[in-house]
């Protein structure tokens, strides 16, 4: 939408205001001719909070561990723990960390972002179609499908990344385009006749697993974005409703919601990573 179209709410606006969720995410200011949505603001929040906290953190790491740090090493070792269940060892683990840690963090803040006060709910009002609409400034980053979409692509592309990283180019490539099992036909169908008949399979078992890659980035992204923008939609239905006590026990629900949603991606993508830096599964 213009800029010049985007007006602060006031208190004796007298027109009725369309009030929605909107499926997409609306821009709120225009940098440099780029829009900035409020899903992106609220991103960029999230960013900013984490790289502060982490400074903060570090620079108060001492050889003997209090308070915080006490706190912060024990969720690191129990994730450490999970992790080995995952890839089975806790050399992969301690190399695969500080990418799903990473991603965990920034997803959970982001769900739990779109709860607090003020967020959905602090705005101004813009003109679209002759009608006025009510345009949050902050949104909950997971809420924006593009958000997910992002997240899900970066998680996929670089599990393939350490893939190649871990076995080769040629054997990762091997487990979607099966060339070598085309090439090894003429080399050895005198000895194995069925050859002829296993390897066109397998090459075509390669293929179906190019369409599970891409399955996978349109599950992650979906099922993250769905399960917090209902959640948004049923905590605004329950505050129109009542906006005192009633919004409570499905805010609290809400947040064991977004702890739970942080942890499948991150543990999902975890076990993409697992999988494709195995040499048993080339």
């Amino acid at each position: 939408m213009p800029k010049e179209q985007y007006q602060a709410q006031s208190s004796n606006t007298h027109s009725q205001v369309s009030h929605e969720h909107s499926l997409s995410a609306e821009p709120v200011v225009s940098i440099g001719g780029m829009e900035v949505t409020n899903s992106l603001l609220s991103s960029w929040i999230v960013v900013f909070l984490l790289i502060v906290f982490s400074l903060v953190i570090k620079l108060k790491l001492s050889r003997i561990p209090k308070g915080i740090q006490n706190v912060f090493e024990i969720i690191i070792e129990k994730s450490l723990e999970m992790f080995d269940s995952v890839t089975g060892s806790r050399e992969k683990s301690l190399k695969f960390f500080p990418f799903i840690f990473a991603f965990f963090a920034y997803i959970l803040l982001n769900n739990w972002l779109g709860m607090l006060p003020g967020v959905g709910s602090i705005g101004g009002v813009a003109q679209e179609g002759g009608e006025k609409v009510f345009v949050p400034l902050f949104r909950g980053g997971t809420a924006d499908l593009n958000t997910t979409l992002s997240l899900a692509i970066i998680g996929v592309v670089a599990s393939h990344i350490f893939g190649v990283l871990a076995v080769g180019a040629w054997r990762h490539l091997n487990k979607f385009i099966n060339i070598q099992a085309l090439l090894d036909i003429p080399k050895k169908i005198k000895k194995e006749p069925t050859i002829i008949i296993i390897n066109p399979i397998q090459v075509f078992v390669g293929l179906i697993e190019i369409v599970s890659e891409l399955s996978k980035v349109i599950s992650l992204s979906f099922r993250l974005f769905g399960n917090i923008f209902a959640g948004e939609i049923l905590l605004a239905s329950m505050s129109a409703i009542l906006a005192f006590g009633l919004p409570l026990p499905f805010l609290l629900l809400e947040l064991f919601v977004g702890v739970i949603q942080a942890l499948i991606f991150a543990i999902l993508v975890l076990s993409y990573l697992a999988i494709h830096t195995s040499v048993e599964e080339c």
